[in-house]
């Protein structure tokens, strides 16, 4: 998600480079900052404000103070290695920095695997879209394959937390 994953764009950018349109090292240059600026900007967001806006009604329905707690358990933790895990899973890679924030796991366990995973993983994308150059249908039917194959890894985790929200919602008494 979203329609067009931005990794396609990344790749088409990496299609131009390698036609001697720009550079990759620009088009991973920018990719890169601008993810992990982006990431690092919703993280910080919801370091500052996510506590805040689950004390509200709509913020309660969404999580429950005890799930805050639970998931604040599971990133002091689990972050570090859970947020570079996530940076290469599709439909997580943006929740985390949102409950790493809400979990007020500092920057300094935060941010670095943020920075590196999507390092490699741009890198590899921009890699792979400047060697196929030429040859467009495979690196859309590699990327296809590759992106299938995390969407099953993220799935069942997806399930998972659902489940997870659904059970630890129930109020005990």
């Amino acid at each position: 998600m979203p329609p067009i994953p931005a990794d396609t764009f990344v790749l088409f950018g990496a299609f131009l480079a390698a036609a001697g349109r720009t550079e990759p090292g620009i088009i991973f240059a920018v990719t890169w900052f601008c993810n992990v600026a982006s990431s690092v900007g919703v993280y910080a967001l919801a370091h500052r404000y996510g506590q805040a806006f689950f004390i509200t009604a709509v913020g309660r329905h969404l999580l429950h103070p005890r799930q805050i707690q639970q998931i604040g358990v599971f990133y002091h933790r689990w972050g570090t290695p859970a947020i570079f895990v996530s940076r290469f899973l599709p439909g997580l890679r943006a929740l985390v920095p949102v409950f790493a924030g809400i979990a007020r796991l500092p920057a300094r366990h935060t941010v670095p695997p943020i920075a590196v995973a999507s390092g490699l993983w741009y890198g590899f994308l921009v890699h792979i879209g400047a060697l196929a150059g030429n040859n467009w249908p495979t690196v859309v039917a590699l990327f296809g394959l590759v992106s299938r194959a995390l969407f099953w890894v993220a799935l069942p985790l997806l399930v998972l937390l659902a489940l997870w929200w659904w059970k630890t919602r129930r109020h005990k008494g």
